[in-house]
């Protein structure tokens, strides 16, 4: 591993055949064909289908920086866990020695499948290469990977996806542009990998020989995938022509996968996410928050860390709670988008045990309530005072974060004709009492909330 990857120009030195062998995977083992041409090209809205119906997936950051942990030297480094090579201004050749001592023998990929399944998430994104330029796979375009680097030696997407295929779970990888490791990319830009200002006389290169044959690989030998999802497209050497060839090139690999807008120069803020015929990508991608009010028109998806950080961080013991992770995804389903749960495991392969059980809690609510936030649109009602509310057919589902103390539940609908009510948490779906005004429909509700977090009213109108 230090021979071939420490000195980079050996896998310089035999590009053309790095390439070749990538396009080999692809066209010639039929077994390894992840995705077959369709007879008819599919539209962008065939194409999204089971994302938008999704509404909530798991994002797994996961790599060599679960090692160190957020320390390096005996000291605890500021910012994320992901981030500690450059943060802590790592040398690549000091960082690649967490290879040796990454051996995650408590990893178990049905174990996480499951975990994730069982608390409703319909799809799984997890970190193929973060910025590090570390690989969760056997790539055969480096060295440093989990087969050849690591006492591991187990190629973890493999395992995955097996595991996905039997649960019924959509595998998808997050893939990074920049590489931190790599000479023809920001390796070079040492002590401050992320230096926007620098560019890399070989990036092309490092994109042609590299970039490209490895979601070749990930395409072919482990799909078909649901979603690539990009980061690092803020570097100076990455351009948005450089966004859409890639997005032509993926979709001519696998024409029914989903792209983030992340693989052009992609808008992480709510500013400027107005999708355009311009932009490259699929979807748009706030990070770390929610739209006040949505994104209209734009497929988007919040993507969220369940404590402070994306990946493993030892110290790091800020847990958003059950209650916030909960309304989070119902008010994320109400403005029409999809939330995207980040957990970082930990060196052993194991979740840390918070986490675990904030996805048991999140389990049981949608155990009782999942109707309500896969497949359905955007509130027409807005948000109204008392929680959240989301839509399907002429279904609303009204998300009851605070249950009304005089047991009315007054729903703003100007000109609805007065339907059927239900409790979600009533399996015989018993009636509640409905009155219909000029403005507004009031449903008589129970003096307690069947759920302390977000009690569901289902309210079945006759002009929806």
């Amino acid at each position: 591993m230090r021979k071939k990857h420490g000195r980079q120009w050996l896998v310089i030195g035999v590009t053309a055949l790095a390439t070749l062998l990538a396009l080999v995977a692809i066209s010639c083992s039929e077994t390894m064909r992840s995705d077959p041409t369709p007879k008819k090209e599919l539209t962008k809205d065939q194409r999204m289908a089971w994302w938008r119906e999704a509404r909530f997936g798991m994002f797994i950051h996961w790599g060599l920086y679960a090692v160190p942990a957020g320390t390096y030297n005996g000291k605890r480094v500021d910012g994320i866990g992901e981030w500690i090579m450059n943060n802590a201004k790592i040398p690549v050749k000091e960082y690649e020695k967490y290879a040796d001592q990454f051996n995650p023998i408590g990893f178990n990929a049905d174990q996480w499948v499951r975990m994730a399944k069982n608390a409703g998430m319909k799809y799984i994104v997890i970190t193929s290469k973060h910025h590090d330029g570390f690989c969760l796979w056997d790539s055969k375009v480096t060295n440093y990977d989990i087969m050849d680097a690591t006492p591991f030696k187990r190629d973890i997407l493999k395992e995955l996806a097996v595991a996905c295929k039997k649960r019924g779970v959509k595998l998808c990888f997050y893939h990074s542009i920049m590489d931190w490791h790599h000479p023809d990319a920001q390796a070079p830009f040492y002590p401050n990998y992320n230096d926007t200002s620098k560019s890399n006389p070989n990036f092309d290169r490092y994109v042609d020989t590299y970039l490209k044959p490895q979601i070749a690989e990930l395409i072919a030998n482990y799909g078909p995938l649901g979603v690539l999802w990009f980061d690092g497209e803020w570097i100076k050497d990455w351009t948005e022509p450089k966004g859409k060839d890639m997005y032509a090139y993926i979709r001519g690999l696998q024409p029914s996968i989903i792209i983030n807008n992340r693989v052009g120069k992609g808008r992480q803020g709510m500013e400027g996410l107005s999708k355009s015929s311009e932009d490259a990508g699929d979807f748009g991608t706030p990070e770390q928050q929610i739209p006040p009010t949505g994104l209209p028109g734009v497929d988007w998806e919040t993507c969220m860390t369940i404590n402070d950080t994306w990946g493993f961080k030892a110290y790091d013991e800020n847990w958003k709670s059950t209650e916030e992770l909960v309304r989070n995804l119902a008010d994320i389903a109400s403005k029409g988008g999809n939330f995207l749960l980040n957990v970082g495991p930990t060196p052993e392969g194991l979740f840390p045990r918070p986490i675990e059980r904030r996805l048991e809690e999140i389990g049981n609510w949608m155990a009782v309530n999942s109707e309500s936030i896969y497949g359905t649109t955007a509130s027409p009602i807005g948000k109204p005072a008392w929680g959240r509310c989301t839509a399907k057919g002429n279904k609303l589902y009204l998300h009851v974060f605070n249950w009304p103390a005089d047991g009315r539940l007054d729903v703003p609908l100007a000109g609805a004709k007065a339907g059927k009510a239900y409790l979600m948490a009533d399996k015989k779906h018993a009636g509640l009492p409905v009155s219909g005004g000029q403005d507004k429909i009031t449903i008589s509700v129970p003096d307690a909330a069947p759920d302390s977090i977000d009690s569901v009213i289902v309210l079945v109108t006759n002009n929806r």
